[in-house]
């Protein structure tokens, strides 16, 4: 197995179906060595159900009481087969993913890089002028902070070899947010990461439209800035917002 897609859960049943589709689509399943792994963090609706229906593997944790997306991407990588892991958040669509799949493969597979990511963006069809500006300005802040200072990839997309995630131990379980901006600042300091503005999977648009950019960043900053000094995230809970 080359490619284990693990997928985190938390009442996703509206949205996790149409990432599962393009993931299961016969051509593309034909054409790439893929598992599909979907980990939930005890769904109270249809998420499981649905997963059951078309994930390869699906792991279930009832244990904790508010949830833990960093627990849950541990406990897919746990379970999967393949050489590489890619981490995809359930409300995402891939900007066509037979492309995304041949960029990983020619640009990644036999490259010197530890992990990569690549744009994220609000899919053009919910796009308002406001997602232009902020996704733009974003995106390349990311790409400057992966090429020159420090690690950055948000959990909508990460790549990461497994013999790499197993040598950092994977997600810190500590962190309740931020757990993806941790992971990527530990794996630059092992090695390279390749960012892409070639690919890019669409981000559902749902947490800007209910708190609006400027609480959405400021609440990004807080967090990095306390996982940065206090190792450990401001955010207290993993927040549903559906």
């Amino acid at each position: 197995m080359k490619y284990s897609i693990i997928i985190p859960t938390l009442n996703e049943e509206k949205l996790l179906p149409l990432l599962l589709e393009q993931l299961t689509n016969k051509n593309f399943r034909e054409q790439f060595e893929t598992e599909i792994i979907v980990s939930d963090s005890g769904s109270s609706d249809c998420t499981v159900e649905i997963a059951i229906t078309y994930a390869d593997k699906v792991v279930v944790n009832t244990s904790l009481r508010n949830g833990n997306i960093a627990i849950c991407r541990n406990n897919g990588a746990k379970v999967a087969s393949g050489q590489v892991l890619i981490f995809l958040n359930s409300d995402i669509l891939i900007d066509n993913p037979i492309r995304f799949f041949n960029f990983i493969n020619n640009n990644f597979i036999n490259s010197h890089y530890l992990a990569m990511t690549c744009d994220v963006r609000i899919s053009p069809e919910q796009e308002i002028i406001k997602d232009k500006f902020f996704h733009f300005a974003f995106n390349n802040y990311f790409r400057l902070l992966n090429n020159y200072v420090t690690g950055m990839g948000r959990g909508e997309c990460q790549v990461i070899r497994k013999n790499t995630f197993n040598k950092l131990n994977g997600y810190n379980e500590n962190l309740a947010a931020g757990e993806d901006f941790d992971f990527f600042r530990r794996v630059k300091r092992e090695g390279k990461i390749l960012y892409s503005n070639i690919i890019c999977v669409y981000e559902s648009p749902r947490r800007y439209r209910k708190y609006g950019y400027r609480d959405v960043a400021w609440q990004w900053l807080r967090n990095s800035h306390s996982i940065i000094f206090n190792n450990r995230s401001f955010s207290k809970v993993w927040e549903e917002v559906r």
